[in-house]
C-alpha cells in the first residue's frame, strides 16, 4: 500500500493537527495520533489527507473494517486518486468482493499505468477468480516497471504453479530469493514447486531454510511433514505435523495427514483419534472422513469404516481415492458384488487410476467371468507396458505365465516402495553359536500357512539354530496361535510397531537368515525386509511367485515347482529342496467322527467330484471341465467350498447355462479342520484347479486320503500339486494338459478299481513317501540356510539343489 500525500488546501491549524498526528504516529502512539486526525474530520469532514491517513492507520493495526469505511470516505472526498484506489482495492479483496477489487486496480491503473504495486494486487485478484494467464500477464507487467519487486516474482511464480508450470515457477521463486535470500514465503513456495517436481530433498531443503526464517511457520511445517511422507521417513514427519498443530490448533488438514502417518507407523487407534480431531474442527472434510474409515478398517471395526466412508461420499460423491477405499473394504467383508459397485463408478470416473484393475479381485471371488473373461490381453498388454494393474497375487488366478508374473513383481514393488532405504545390515560380525532364523508373517494363529509350518519350527535342531518368530498379524486366541508362541524360541508380536520399526528390531537381533512367509499376500509387509536387515533375506511358502526385490536373495521351491531354467523369471537365487518345498504337519488330526452324506446335504449315492479350493481359483475353463464329467458321470456332484452367495448363485447359473442342473453344485460349509479333514472320507476325487493349483489344501486332501488329479502348469502357483503328488508317490495323478486332466478325470470316475487301488496306494504312502515326513524335511531346509550361509561367506548367492538326506530307519 502507498504511504500518505502531502495535507494541502488546509487552514494553518487543521495542518498542524495533522502533522502532530504524523508524528505521534511515527512515535508508536497510534491512539493519539487516531484521536487528531478525527479532531480535523470534526472540523472537516471531507478532509482527504485526515480520512486517508485514518485508513492507513487503521490498516496498519488490523482493524481493516474501519480502514474500509475511512477509504471509502477518501475516494468520495477525491474519485481520482490512485493510491487510494490502490489501497482500496486490497480491502475490497480481503472482504472477496473481487469483481469490484478488480475494477478499483482497474482504474487506478488507467490514471496510472507505471503503478507497479497496482498491477501486482491486481494479479492476486485476477488469480483468485481462475483467470491464471490474465493474472500472470498483471504480475510481468509489474515486473516491467520495478524489476526488484520481489513480491510479484513470489505472486508470480504461485500463480504459474496453478497452471502447472513447476519448473517455470521455480524459476521465478529462485529470482525473487536471489535478491532477497531470506524471503520466507518464497523459500516456503519454492519448497511446494520442488516437491511437485518430484526434487524432493531439495524441497524439504527449503522448507527448513523457511522454518529457520520464521519457526512458527505452521504450513511450512506441514509442508514439510507432507515431503518426508513421499520420502518414506514417517517418523520424522509425525514432528512436523505435531509442530503445526502447536503453532495453530485449529489446523484440521495437519491432523488429518498426521492420522495418516500414524496409520503408516501403525498406530492405527492413535490415528483414529486425530482423524477425529480433524473432523471435530472440520465435520465436512470428505478427506478426514475417508481416512477415518481408512483407520477404523485397519482397527477391524468394519461396519463403522463403511458408515464413514459413506459419509465421505456423501460429501464428495466422485471422491475416487475413498471409492476404492470403500470397495476394499466391502471386499474385506466378503462383500464382492457390491465392492463391484464401487470400483465401476472409480473407474468410470478415472479409468487411468492407479487402482483402476482393483475391481479384478472382487469378480473372481464371485466368479464373474463375463468381467474376467476378456481381461487377459487388456492386463498383460498394462503389465508388460509397466502400468499399475493388479496384484501379484491376484494375478496367480488370471496367468500362469512366469515372465509376466515377474513384471507385475516388478511394477508393484516401483509402486510401493519407489526407493530402497539405506540397508541396515552391514558386513562383518562374529558369527553367532547358533544360527539364527527368524520367521516373518502375518499369518502365526488358525491360518494354511501355520498348519503347514507349525511342526518344523518344533523340530527345529535347537543345538545348531535359533528359531525367531517376527508375528504382525492378529492374534486370534487360538490353539493353533500358543502352539506357535510356544514352538518359537523367541515369539516377537510386532503387531503394533512400524516396518522401520520392525526392521530395527530384526537387526538388533542380529538376524542371521530371514524368512518371509507372506510374499505379496494379504497383509504382506515387504517393506519391513526393504531395509536389509539382515544379511540373507528368503522368500518361502505363502507367497508362490518371484517378489521381483534385490533385497530378496532366495526363493525356497524345488525342481518340480521352479526348475532351474525358470531362473530368468525370478530375481531370486532359487534354492530347490529334495521331494517338495512344503512343509507338513505330521500332527493334524482327523476327527474320528464322519459327517453321513445327508449332513453334508451330498446325495446318497453317486460319484462325489470335490474341490475345496477358494472360489476365485475357479474359472471358466476349469469350470467347463467339469460341467462335462458331471454330465458324463449320471447321478454325480461336484462338492465345492462354500464362498460367498453371490459366487455360490453365479455358479449355479454357469451350470444351468451348460445344461447341468444347479442343485448338482453342493456347497460345503466351512468348519473347523479337524471336521473338514474328516469329510474328505465322503468324496471320491479331488478335482484340482488351474492355473493357480490347490497347495495347502492337496495337502488337506492326502492327508485325509482323498486322491487330487492335476493338471501341471509353467508357472509356480501352478506346479505346487504335481509337486505334492510327487513327494507322496502318486506321479500318475498329475497331468499334462487340461483334456489329460478330463480325460483322467473321467476314466476314474468310472473305473471304480482303478480308483479304490489309488486310494490303498495313498493311504500306504501317506506315511511311507516323503511329504508328511517333517524331521525329512527339516533337515533338507536346515541345509539349505546352511547352504545359503556359506555362500553368504563366499561373497554372493547362487542357485542351488540340496541332496536328499534320507531319514533313519524309514
Amino acid at each position: 500500500m502507498a504511504g500518505p500525500g502531502p495535507a494541502n488546501e488546509l487552514p494553518p491549524t487543521l495542518r498542524e493537527l495533522l502533522n502532530q498526528a504524523a508524528a505521534l504516529q511515527q512515535r508508536g502512539q497510534p491512539a493519539a495520533a487516531a484521536d487528531l486526525y478525527r479532531q480535523v474530520l470534526r472540523q472537516k469532514k471531507d478532509c482527504f489527507d485526515a480520512l486517508y491517513r485514518l485508513g492507513m492507520l487503521h490498516i496498519q493495526h488490523g482493524r481493516f473494517d474501519d480502514a474500509f469505511e475511512s477509504l471509502r470516505e477518501a475516494l468520495q472526498a477525491k474519485p481520482d486518486s490512485v493510491e487510494v484506489l490502490s489501497d482500496f482495492g486490497v480491502l475490497l479483496h480481503m472482504r472477496n468482493r473481487l469483481d469490484e477489487a478488480l475494477a478499483s486496480f482497474d482504474k487506478a491503473l488507467l490514471l496510472q499505468p507505471a503503478y507497479a504495486n497496482a498491477h501486482n494486487n491486481r494479479g492476486k485478484v485476477l488469480g483468485d477468480l481462475g483467470r491464471y494467464e490474465e493474472a500472470l500477464a498483471s504480475y510481468d507487467r509489474a515486473l516491467a516497471e520495478r524489476r526488484d519487486f520481489f513480491e510479484a516474482l513470489n505472486n508470480r511464480g504461485l500463480i504459474l504453479q496453478r497452471l502447472q508450470r513447476h519448473a517455470e515457477a521455480l524459476a521465478s521463486f529462485d529470482k525473487a530469493l536471489a535478491g532477497r535470500p531470506n524471503y520466507t514465503k518464497a523459500l516456503y513456495n519454492r519448497g511446494t514447486a520442488l516437491a511437485e517436481l518430484g526434487r524432493l530433498d531439495e524441497a524439504l531443503a527449503s522448507y527448513v531454510r523457511a522454518l529457520a526464517q520464521q519457526p512458527d511457520y505452521a504450513e511450512a511445517h506441514f509442508n514439510r511433514g507432507n515431503v518426508l511422507v513421499k520420502l518414506g521417513r514417517h517418523e520424522e514427519a509425525l514432528p512436523s505435523f505435531d509442530k503445526a498443530i502447536a503453532v495453530k490448533p485449529s489446523y484440521a488438514d495437519a491432523y488429518d495427514n498426521r492420522g495418516s502417518v500414524l496409520a503408516k507407523l501403525r498406530r492405527h487407534a492413535e490415528a483414529l483419534a486425530s482423524h477425529e480431531r480433524a473432523l471435530a474442527l472440520d465435520p465436512r472434510s470428505a478427506g478426514a472422513l475417508s481416512n477415518r474409515g481408512n483407520a477404523l478398517k485397519s482397527l477391524r471395526r468394519y461396519e463403522e469404516a463403511l458408515a464413514s466412508y459413506d459419509a465421505a461420499l456423501a460429501i464428495a460423491p466422485d471422491a475416487v481415492d475413498t471409492l476404492y477405499n470403500r470397495g476394499n473394504l466391502l471386499k474385506e467383508m466378503q462383500r464382492f458384488d457390491v465392492a463391484l459397485d464401487c470400483y465401476d463408478k472409480a473407474s468410470s470416473i478415472a479409468p487411468d487410476h492407479s487402482d483402476a484393475f482393483g475391481w479384478v479381485d472382487a469378480a473372481l471371488h464371485i466368479c464373474d467371468w463375463r468381467r474376467t473373461e476378456d481381461l487377459t490381453v487388456a492386463l498383460g498388454e498394462a503389465i508388460r507396458q509397466g502400468k499399475p494393474t493388479v496384484t501379484p497375487f491376484t494375478l496367480l488366478s488370471i496367468s500362469d505365465d512366469p515372465a509376466l508374473h515377474l513384471q507385475c513383481a516388478r511394477n508393484y514393488l516401483a509402486e510401493t516402495i519407489p526407493a530402497a532405504p539405506e540397508p541396515m545390515w552391514k558386513r562383518g560380525g562374529a558369527p553367532h553359536d547358533k544360527m539364527r532364523i527368524a520367521y516373518l508373517s502375518a499369518d502365526l494363529h488358525a491360518h494354511a500357512t501355520a498348519y503347514l509350518i507349525a511342526e518344523l519350527i518344533e523340530v527345529h535342531d535347537r543345538s545348531r539354530f535359533e528359531i525367531s518368530a517376527i508375528s504382525y498379524g492378529h492374534d486370534d486366541g487360538s490353539d493353533m496361535r500358543r502352539r506357535l508362541v510356544k514352538a518359537f524360541d523367541r515369539f516377537h508380536d510386532v503387531s503394533g510397531k512400524s516396518d522401520l520399526e520392525v526392521a530395527r528390531l530384526i537387526n538388533a537381533l542380529e538376524i542371521d537368515i530371514a524368512v518371509d512367509l507372506k510374499g505379496y499376500t494379504k497383509d504382506a509387509r515387504p517393506e519391513i525386509l526393504s531395509h536389509r536387515p539382515a544379511p540373507i533375506q528368503v522368500i518361502y511358502l505363502g507367497y508362490t511367485g518371484t517378489m521381483a526385490a534385490d533385497f530378496i536373495d532366495y526363493v525356497i521351491a524345488d525342481a518340480v515347482v521352479v526348475p532351474f531354467a525358470q531362473q530368468p523369471f525370478y530375481s531370486e537365487r532359487i534354492v530347490q529342496l529334495p521331494d517338495t518345498y512344503e512343509p507338513n504337519d505330521s500332527k493334524r488330526s482327523i476327527a474320528a467322527t464322519t459327517l453321513t452324506r445327508a449332513q453334508a446335504h451330498l446325495p446318497d449315492s453317486g460319484f462325489v467330484f470335490c474341490c475345496f479350493n477358494n472360489n476365485y481359483k475357479i474359472n471358466r475353463a476349469i469350470f467347463d471341465i467339469w460341467m462335462r464329467l458331471l454330465d458324463q458321470v449320471p447321478g454325480s456332484v461336484l462338492w465345492l467350498l462354500q464362498g460367498n452367495a453371490a459366487a455360490e448363485a453365479n455358479l449355479r447359473a454357469a451350470a444351468e447355462a451348460r445344461g447341468v442342473s444347479g442343485t448338482r453344485l453342493v456347497f460345503g460349509e466351512r468348519m473347523p479342520l479337524e471336521e473338514h479333514l474328516a469329510r474328505h472320507r465322503l468324496a471320491d476325487l479331488f478335482l484340482d484347479t488351474f492355473p493357480y493349483n490347490a497347495h495347502t489344501t492337496t495337502s488337506d486332501a492326502l492327508w485325509a486320503g482323498l486322491p487330487v488329479l492335476t493338471c501341471l502348469g509353467a508357472s509356480f502357483a501352478g506346479r505346487v500339486a504335481a509337486s505334492l503328488l510327487n513327494a507322496v508317490g502318486l506321479p500318475e495323478l498329475v497331468t499334462s494338459s487340461l483334456a489329460d486332466y478330463e480325460a483322467a478325470a473321467l476314466r476314474l470316475a468310472r473305473d471304480a478299481t482303478s480308483l479304490r487301488a489309488l486310494r490303498a496306494k495313498l493311504e500306504h504312502n501317506r506315511c511311507s513317501y516323503p511329504l508328511f515326513d517333517t524331521d525329512r524335511y527339516r533337515r533338507h531346509i536346515e541345509a539349505a540356510y546352511m547352504t545359503m550361509w556359506e555362500h553368504h561367506q563366499n561373497g554372493a548367492a547362487r542357485s542351488f539343489a540340496v541332496e536328499a538326506i534320507e531319514t533313519p530307519g524309514r
